[in-house]
Protein backbone atom coordinates (compact mmCIF):
# COMPACT_ATOMS: atom_id res chain seq x y z
CA UNK A 1 0.00 0.00 0.00
CA UNK A 2 1.41 3.34 -1.14
CA UNK A 3 1.49 6.43 0.97
CA UNK A 4 -1.71 8.14 -0.36
CA UNK A 5 -3.84 5.01 0.07
CA UNK A 6 -2.72 4.94 3.58
CA UNK A 7 -3.87 8.27 4.37
CA UNK A 8 -6.94 7.63 2.62
CA UNK A 9 -7.44 5.47 4.97
CA UNK A 10 -6.61 7.02 7.65
CA UNK A 11 -8.34 9.78 6.40
CA UNK A 12 -11.40 7.71 7.05
CA UNK A 13 -10.82 5.76 10.19
CA UNK A 14 -10.43 9.75 11.20
CA UNK A 15 -13.76 10.53 10.65
CA UNK A 16 -15.54 8.06 11.57
CA UNK A 17 -13.59 8.44 15.08
CA UNK A 18 -14.26 11.99 14.68
CA UNK A 19 -11.03 12.86 15.41
CA UNK A 20 -10.88 16.76 13.43
CA UNK A 21 -7.36 17.58 14.39
CA UNK A 22 -5.98 14.76 13.12
CA UNK A 23 -7.99 15.18 10.25
CA UNK A 24 -6.82 18.37 9.66
CA UNK A 25 -3.57 17.32 9.51
CA UNK A 26 -3.78 14.07 7.28
CA UNK A 27 -6.11 16.14 4.74
CA UNK A 28 -3.10 18.70 4.10
CA UNK A 29 -0.54 16.17 3.62
CA UNK A 30 -3.19 14.76 1.06
CA UNK A 31 -3.61 17.82 -0.46
CA UNK A 32 0.20 18.55 -0.96
CA UNK A 33 0.35 14.62 -2.79
CA UNK A 34 -2.60 15.46 -4.95
CA UNK A 35 -1.39 19.07 -5.63
CA UNK A 36 2.37 17.18 -6.47
CA UNK A 37 0.79 14.38 -8.75
CA UNK A 38 -1.22 16.64 -10.90
CA UNK A 39 1.47 19.42 -11.23
CA UNK A 40 3.47 17.27 -13.08
CA UNK A 41 1.02 15.81 -15.68
CA UNK A 42 1.18 12.22 -14.40
CA UNK A 43 -1.37 10.72 -11.88
CA UNK A 44 1.48 8.70 -9.58
CA UNK A 45 4.74 10.18 -7.95
CA UNK A 46 7.94 8.94 -6.41
CA UNK A 47 8.70 7.47 -2.90
CA UNK A 48 11.25 9.96 -3.03
CA UNK A 49 8.65 12.60 -3.76
CA UNK A 50 6.42 11.56 -1.26
CA UNK A 51 9.28 11.53 1.46
CA UNK A 52 10.12 15.23 0.32
CA UNK A 53 6.76 16.01 0.81
CA UNK A 54 6.19 14.55 3.85
CA UNK A 55 9.43 16.07 5.39
CA UNK A 56 8.94 19.39 4.08
CA UNK A 57 5.33 19.23 6.24
CA UNK A 58 7.28 18.42 9.40
CA UNK A 59 9.65 20.88 9.39
CA UNK A 60 7.22 23.16 8.52
CA UNK A 61 5.08 22.58 11.16
CA UNK A 62 8.01 22.56 13.99
CA UNK A 63 9.53 26.10 12.20
CA UNK A 64 5.76 27.50 13.21
CA UNK A 65 5.96 25.69 16.63
CA UNK A 66 8.88 27.66 17.35
CA UNK A 67 7.21 30.64 16.43
CA UNK A 68 4.41 30.46 18.47
CA UNK A 69 6.47 29.60 21.69
CA UNK A 70 8.31 32.29 21.17
CA UNK A 71 5.37 34.75 21.08
CA UNK A 72 3.97 33.10 23.86
CA UNK A 73 0.56 31.52 22.14
CA UNK A 74 0.64 28.12 23.77
CA UNK A 75 -2.82 27.36 22.29
CA UNK A 76 -1.64 27.61 18.71
CA UNK A 77 1.70 25.94 19.54
CA UNK A 78 0.03 22.97 20.98
CA UNK A 79 -1.86 22.86 17.41
CA UNK A 80 1.34 23.03 15.58
CA UNK A 81 2.82 20.12 17.46
CA UNK A 82 -0.09 17.72 17.70
CA UNK A 83 0.05 18.15 13.40
CA UNK A 84 3.83 17.32 13.40
CA UNK A 85 3.36 14.52 15.66
CA UNK A 86 0.74 13.06 13.39
CA UNK A 87 3.13 13.74 10.41
CA UNK A 88 6.27 12.37 11.66
CA UNK A 89 3.82 8.53 11.89
CA UNK A 90 4.44 9.14 7.91
CA UNK A 91 8.11 10.29 7.32
CA UNK A 92 10.63 8.02 6.64
CA UNK A 93 13.43 5.94 8.55
CA UNK A 94 15.72 8.19 9.09
CA UNK A 95 19.58 6.90 8.93
CA UNK A 96 21.52 6.80 12.20
CA UNK A 97 24.51 9.45 12.09
CA UNK A 98 26.85 6.26 12.00
CA UNK A 99 25.26 4.80 9.36
CA UNK A 100 25.56 8.53 7.78
CA UNK A 101 28.84 8.64 8.59
CA UNK A 102 29.62 5.50 6.90
CA UNK A 103 28.06 6.97 3.52
CA UNK A 104 29.82 10.02 3.61
CA UNK A 105 33.14 7.58 3.87
CA UNK A 106 32.26 5.51 1.26
CA UNK A 107 31.35 8.31 -1.45
CA UNK A 108 34.88 10.14 -0.01
CA UNK A 109 36.39 6.96 -1.11
CA UNK A 110 34.56 6.92 -4.40
CA UNK A 111 35.37 9.78 -5.36
CA UNK A 112 38.72 10.60 -4.21
CA UNK A 113 38.46 13.84 -2.17
CA UNK A 114 40.91 14.88 -0.90
CA UNK A 115 40.05 17.96 1.25
CA UNK A 116 37.56 20.89 1.49
CA UNK A 117 37.88 22.15 -1.44
CA UNK A 118 35.52 18.91 -2.69
CA UNK A 119 33.23 19.59 -0.42
CA UNK A 120 30.69 20.62 -2.95
CA UNK A 121 31.06 17.59 -4.85
CA UNK A 122 30.66 15.34 -2.39
CA UNK A 123 27.85 16.84 -1.07
CA UNK A 124 26.59 16.93 -4.21
CA UNK A 125 26.25 12.98 -4.50
CA UNK A 126 25.64 13.15 -1.07
CA UNK A 127 22.60 14.83 -1.12
CA UNK A 128 20.70 13.10 -3.95
CA UNK A 129 21.61 9.67 -2.28
CA UNK A 130 20.71 10.28 1.18
CA UNK A 131 17.53 12.30 0.72
CA UNK A 132 14.68 11.89 2.92
CA UNK A 133 16.94 9.41 5.10
CA UNK A 134 19.26 11.79 6.73
CA UNK A 135 19.11 15.64 7.55
CA UNK A 136 21.66 17.82 5.39
CA UNK A 137 22.65 19.39 8.15
CA UNK A 138 24.39 16.31 9.23
CA UNK A 139 25.54 15.64 6.82
CA UNK A 140 27.52 18.76 5.52
CA UNK A 141 28.83 18.42 9.10
CA UNK A 142 30.02 15.09 8.66
CA UNK A 143 31.56 15.53 5.24
CA UNK A 144 33.25 19.15 6.46
CA UNK A 145 35.05 17.04 9.29
CA UNK A 146 35.61 14.19 7.58
CA UNK A 147 37.89 16.46 4.59
CA UNK A 148 39.46 18.37 7.07
CA UNK A 149 41.12 15.80 8.81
Amino acid sequence: MGLTEQINEDIKAAMKAKEKEKLAALRDIKSKLLLEATSGGGAEISEEVENKIILKLHKQRMETYQLYIEQNREDLANEELFQAKIIEAYMPKMLSEDEVAQEVAKTIDKLGAQGPQDMGKVMGVLSKSLAGKADGKLIASLVKQKLNS
